[in-house]
């Protein structure tokens, strides 16, 4: 594995997590995160265009989606229904299917879509100069 540091956080990737072979929901890295903070989470095109990629942090597994029009979004890799990989579900538009019982899942904002009810643990992402970020909010700035 390579390693990037960085003061505020380190990143281990698997070698070659860049390449456009990866498979779906496969991990790029182990984020350790100050929380509240923007963290560098992999190359925009790590993630293929109607794909995710799982990044492992201390809420759990967060699936990182990019859409047909690289957008990213990231949730909590855990459906709300019964709790199926999001990360391997089908990315369409701004939604994804779980894998286990179909449900879809709005990416921006979690929420399933009705008839359906739940939500999925919702991060913030953004691209900056072709680079993925993440933000981990701590549990106390999220009840402000």
């Amino acid at each position: 594995m390579s390693r990037v540091s960085r003061m505020e956080h380190a990143i281990e990737a698997p070698a070659g997590c860049t390449g456009a072979r990866a498979h779906r929901g496969e991990a790029v890295g182990v984020l350790e995160v100050m929380v509240n903070s923007w963290q560098k989470v992999c190359a925009l095109g790590a993630i293929p265009q109607l794909g995710a990629r799982v990044v492992k942090s201390m809420h759990g597994n967060i699936a990182v989606f990019r859409t047909a029009d690289d957008e990213v979004f990231a949730l909590l890799d855990k459906c709300p229904h019964k709790g199926g990989p999001l990360s391997q579900g089908i990315v369409h538009g701004r939604k994804v299917t779980c894998p286990l019982h179909s449900w879809n899942i709005q990416l921006d904002d979690g929420n399933a879509v009705a008839p359906d009810a739940g939500c999925a643990q919702r991060f913030e992402a953004r691209v900056e100069n072709g680079v993925v970020l993440l933000k981990i909010q701590s549990p106390e700035s999220k009840q402000r």
